[in-house]
């Protein structure tokens, strides 16, 4: 793929702006078609994927499923599903058979997808409605997940007992024992457990065993697992799982994720392989040969974001080795050869996500890609087929052979709705951060630059914190958003940013407000000092999460540099944040590994509360109602501090949307209000 660098990046980097041309706004990004989801047929002749489109009418996107032949070079997509129709997770089983997930019976059921597109043949008819789902190699069993209550003894009684709660008059819930929430949803006392089912001859699936039984937790874990979180051994005989089997009471403070085998007969008890492991453990896949299950590990518990090292583990012997071990990076996810001796693994990289192919008898790695962003990679019998987007390209597929050569485009979803856009030109930077480390950041032009003229900054904060904003293209914080208002835009790969060694991004904990704000500030004062079309009198700064934390820090740390601050669900105070919080986890580790009752001091440091004071520079806070991550509280807590001291300020609620803004209209309106919010402060320059 060193060849896309020359060769199609070539022509998708911004060029100067044109009499016919204009900037791209939210009404583009929100219209995008977005491809996911690569899948190759086993023989490495078909691919197929999917394409969100968005209903604007309705609110919503729609995911329809292509099809493309791989041994024909000028193939055109067909669509497989019909429009209007959504659709995802389609799958090949070894026998070439293409199956997908969809509700149009009333609930989500897998089927099966003849590929000339004639009628669906649904395959799993169950009860209750499937939330992942997994095939064998040979295509005679399939695995699905489902919501249960682990008491009860088969599936009749979780349809039951839903049928009576949702006749009940009484609305109240009573918890033992929390997670009281998760994300954005309150717990209903069911999980997700694995399914195992006999596909007959005729296609359907038949009665599901239970084989994840008796383990209090979820499969796919929540909220964020899927398809990648169970996979079938070679033969067919069990089923390899992740899940956290530990006491109620102690979910929300364990990252304890094991991975499982379960025969699928259910005739035993899952076994767990990862037992000695504290720590997370993730993303089984299993070899071509059916010998070795590989798999990404942490090694501390509580840690969320430590070093995800890759294992293999023989089947038969159970002996466990690490693949590269003094790789220091975190791997994203996993792939082997068809011939088993590598596996390809994306991970961060320096503000890139790339894509990796590692020796398997060697551990030697080798990059396959030079910039930009590989999401998801699908493994064909010649081929990889890849998602790949950068700061100017939104995302698109692409092929390369097995070696990392020969790269050729497969779509180009959206070049006539873009045809009359102009990206702002991007560049990466890097400068001497907190403690003299070297830390990169991004500055982006605005699309419509000239030379000669200075323009006001967008100066964008990342969350997580440990995260990356990079050379990625965004579906929410996207930086041509803003250039394509006029405005440049600036941000920092701060101590605690993952792609820069493991060291780097443990280098955030108990220390939120102190090397990151460093970071910012030299990285902001680099910026303009090399850029000289960056007005440095006119810089808003806009954060989300742990960026949105960061703006409240700023506000009564580091006010001097900024004539507006945009902060999007960003922690207030960080008592009333650890006790409303759902992942403590997560709380905890960041704060020193204790609760805030034992050690009030780490907490305060960094407490952006006990600085509002200080505060005086205009301020736009978002929050939405369903964020159970970081509470709404907050979000109404930082304006009412604002507005109580008189600084100019807005606030936007959304009382629908969770940590996230996803719905089209909701996003719109998001950005319109935050672009008003910079015009205001930024160009007509109001009296403060």
């Amino acid at each position: 793929m060193r060849a896309l660098t020359a060769a199609v990046l070539c022509s998708l980097v911004a060029v100067p702006a044109l009499a016919d041309t204009r900037g791209f706004d939210v009404r583009d990004l929100v219209t995008l078609e977005r491809v996911s989801d690569p899948q190759v047929s086993p023989d490495g002749t078909l691919l197929v994927y999917a394409v969100r489109e968005t209903d604007l009418e309705n609110n919503k996107g729609v995911n329809s499923l292509w099809l493309r032949r791989l041994d024909r070079r000028d193939d055109e997509a067909v669509r497989l599903t019909p429009a209007g129709e959504s659709w995802s997770s389609a799958r090949f089983a070894g026998d070439g058979r293409l199956y997908a997930v969809s509700g149009k019976s009333g609930s989500a059921q897998v089927w099966r997808l003849p590929l000339d597109g004639s009628e669906a043949e649904q395959v799993t008819s169950y009860p209750l409605g499937i939330g992942a789902y997994g095939l064998s190699r040979d295509g005679r069993r399939i695995a699905v997940s489902m919501d249960m209550f682990l008491d009860c003894a088969d599936i009749a009684c979780t349809v039951q007992r839903n049928e009576a709660r949702a006749s009940e008059k009484a609305s109240g819930h009573v918890y033992d024992s929390l997670f009281v929430r998760h994300w954005d949803t309150w717990k209903d006392g069911t999980r997700s457990q694995l399914f195992v089912a006999d596909i007959g001859r005729d296609g359907k699936a038949g009665t599901p065993v239970w084989v994840s039984k008796g383990l209090n937790g979820d499969t796919p874990s929540k909220p964020f697992g899927g398809d990648g979180d169970f996979t079938f051994s070679a033969d067919g005989s069990s089923v390899f799982f992740v899940l956290r089997d530990v006491d109620a009471a102690l979910e929300p403070l364990s990252t304890n994720l094991d991975i499982w085998q379960a025969p699928v007969d259910g005739s035993r008890r899952p076994v767990n392989l990862t037992d000695d492991n504290d720590a997370s453990d993730s993303t089984p896949v299993v070899s071509p040969d059916g010998r070795t299950l590989a798999y990404l590990a942490m090694s501390r518990p509580k840690y969320e974001a430590d070093r995800q090292r890759i294992l293999l583990r023989d089947l038969a012997s159970g002996e466990t080795r690490e693949l590269a071990a003094d790789w220091d990076r975190s791997a994203g996810s996993l792939a082997f050869s068809p011939d088993g001796k590598t596996l390809y693994v994306t991970a961060d990289e320096l503000g890139q996500h790339r894509l990796f192919a590692i020796d398997i008898a060697k551990g030697t790695v080798r990059a396959l890609n030079d910039v930009g962003y590989v999401g998801a990679v699908a493994v064909g019998a010649r081929d990889l087929v890849y998602v790949y987007d950068d700061l100017t390209t939104p995302a698109d597929l692409f092929r390369m052979d097995l070696q990392g050569g020969n790269v050729q485009p497969l779509t180009q979803l959206n070049r006539e709705r873009l045809q009359d856009v102009a990206f702002g030109a991007y560049e990466q930077f890097s400068f001497y951060g907190a403690n003299d480390a070297t830390v990169y950041g991004h500055v982006v032009k605005p699309w419509n630059y000239e030379q000669g003229k200075r323009y006001p900054v967008a100066f964008i904060i990342h969350g997580g914190p440990q995260g990356s904003m990079g050379n990625h293209w965004h579906y929410r914080w996207n930086p041509q958003t803003y250039t394509g208002a006029g405005f440049a835009a600036v941000f920092i790969d701060f101590h605690g940013s993952t792609g820069y060694g493991q060291a780097f991004t443990d280098a955030i904990r108990t220390d939120w407000g102190g090397k990151p704000l460093v970071d910012l500030q030299k990285g902001l004062a680099t910026a303009l000092a090399k850029y000289d079309w960056l007005d440095g009198d006119k810089v808003c700064a806009l954060g989300a999460s742990y960026g949105g934390y960061m703006i409240n820090w700023i506000a009564g740390n580091w006010p001097d540099a900024f004539q507006c601050l945009v902060n999007h669900s960003g922690i207030f105070d960080a008592r009333t944040m650890y006790y409303a919080t759902e992942e403590l986890w997560f709380d905890e580790w960041e704060h020193g590994g204790r609760p805030y009752y034992e050690t009030p001091e780490v907490y305060e440091q960094f407490n952006p509360a006990n600085h509002v004071a200080k505060w005086r520079v205009p301020m736009l806070v978002v929050h939405g109602d369903l964020d159970f991550r970081v509470p709404l509280e907050q979000g109404i807590s930082t304006f009412t501090a604002l507005q109580r001291k008189g600084i100019p300020s807005r606030f936007l609620r959304f009382p629908d949307e969770n940590h996230w803004i996803l719905k089209p209209a909701n996003s719109i309106l998001w950005h319109d209000t935050v672009n008003a919010w910079l015009t205001q402060w930024l160009v007509e320059k109001p009296a403060r």
